[in-house]
């Protein structure tokens, strides 16, 4: 039986994959793990338990609800809010875990689970692996310790939520964002209400798309892996930024005046560069992962803040931020961990942040993503190959030997194994795409021959 918890919690086709008999049993399990981890230290424990809108998440969050009250932890059921609500709730209340349920940009019928420790981080590997060994440990027969009377859990909704995390999301604003024109693309999911609601009281001109969650329409055709209607919006508006959302709102993408995608890398630089001028890029270090362009690195270079990349993944960012007490990184995608301020990424205080930015310095998006130029980037998977050998292989290095002498200084080449299926993934930078695309598709060729 393969692993149910992944790089973000447990994942599947809801009421196939992710049953509700799952549901509950992960939740109980994770208060009995917590409990003897010594979290809830001998008093009553409190979950908060939030949403995205998908339909499965209704009858998922009753499942968790009945799950951690029957353990016996009181929970504050904040409904729907975007994962990094959760996460900021947990923490601002004292709470002594959070749940969340989404799948984040995944298809409608997907959905997922992802516990948070005390203070709204992410639970530890270790605390995951024992969860999951007791939840089989009970199907396979192991009874759970349950409370009765007077010591279960009680269950309560928490309205205050959507206003306590818009108001926190205001206070860490430098400026407020008064004249500027904005477009927010919802992705019909969990931020649908809250950020529209942060950016207007932040003083922005909002217009919106994809606000109208309807529970079967999240990520269909809108938010960050959609932009074609954002651009269109923006440009139609005659706006300054658009601002786009995935379905648990825990990343974004941006959209300039003129209807061009400000991807991860060019959020992180803007960012980056005021937090330097602001004094608050702690160590003058910004934090991102090996797929972050060379464009970005070589901008950061050239503006005197280091670089540190880390393994692909969200969760390898904020540990390195962590370890080094960094406050600034992210990825490509649009994960962006502003650590002063959030303890996962958070696309509204991204797009909030990045509009502050603007206003500031009364500049265009365009002008100020400028700061780095995304050099042309070649992404080709060759499937079908024995990934272990992708760093042994003599042939493989030789030929990348051959293509980084070919780049120089203007290019790069990374080979990358994935982590779930038999395949490389061969990507490369250069100045020219066409460039890009020849020696991609040749260094492809010797993988596939090498190793398939």
């Amino acid at each position: 039986m393969g692993r149910l918890f992944g790089t973000d919690g447990v994942r599947g086709t809801a009421n196939e994959g992710l049953t509700a008999e799952m549901a509950m049993g992960l939740s109980v399990a994770a208060a009995h793990v917590l409990a003897e981890a010594g979290t809830f230290e001998g008093h009553r424990p409190v979950a908060v338990v939030g949403r995205d809108p998908r339909a499965s998440g209704e009858f998922l969050e009753a499942a968790v609800v009945a799950g951690l009250a029957s353990a016996g932890v009181d929970v504050l059921r904040v409904g729907v809010l975007p994962t990094p609500a959760v996460a900021y709730l947990t923490g601002s209340l004292g709470a002594d875990l959070g749940v969340m349920l989404s799948a984040s940009h995944n298809p409608m019928p997907d959905n997922g689970i992802k516990f948070l420790a005390r203070g709204g981080h992410k639970l530890a590997d270790e605390l995951e692996d024992r969860i999951e060994t007791l939840y089989h440990g009970h199907h396979s027969g192991q009874s759970w310790n349950r409370p009765t009377g007077a010591g279960v859990g009680r269950v309560r909704d928490y309205d205050e939520g959507f206003d306590n995390y818009v108001a926190h999301l205001i206070g860490v604003l430098p400026n407020r964002l008064d004249g500027l024109r904005v477009v927010i693309d919802g992705a019909h999911g969990a931020a649908a209400r809250v950020s529209p609601e942060a950016f207007a009281r932040a003083g922005a001109e909002v217009t919106t798309i994809g606000t109208d969650p309807d529970g079967l329409n999240i990520n269909d055709g809108y938010g960050s892996t959609h932009l074609e209607r954002l651009r269109a919006a923006v440009v139609e508006q005659r706006a300054d930024l658009g601002v786009a959302h995935d379905g648990d709102a825990d990343r974004c993408l941006a959209v300039d005046a003129e209807g061009n995608e400000v991807d991860g890398d060019q959020i992180l630089a803007v960012l980056a560069m005021g937090m330097k001028e602001a004094g608050t890029l702690r160590r003058n270090t910004v934090v991102a992962t090996v797929m972050s362009n060379l464009g970005f690195k070589l901008a950061m270079e050239r503006e005197g803040i280091t670089l540190l990349q880390t393994a692909v993944g969200d969760r390898y960012v904020l540990q390195e931020m962590k370890r080094g007490g960094y406050s600034l990184g992210g990825e490509q995608s649009g994960h962006v961990i502003v650590l002063d301020h959030a303890t996962t990424g958070d696309g509204t205080l991204t797009g909030l942040m990045l509009a502050a930015r603007l206003s500031a310095t009364n500049r265009t998006l365009a002008q100020l993503a400028g700061v780095m130029r995304r050099l042309p980037q070649v992404l080709v998977n060759v499937p079908d190959v024995d990934k272990s050998r992708v760093n042994t292989s003599g042939e493989v290095s030789a030929a990348v030997s051959q293509a980084e002498r070919e780049l120089g200084d203007t290019g790069r080449v990374l080979l990358r194994s994935s982590g779930t299926e038999p395949l490389v993934r061969v990507m490369v930078e250069a100045a020219d795409l066409e460039q890009a695309r020849t020696v991609a598709s040749r260094l492809a060729d010797v993988v596939k021959s090498a190793l398939g």
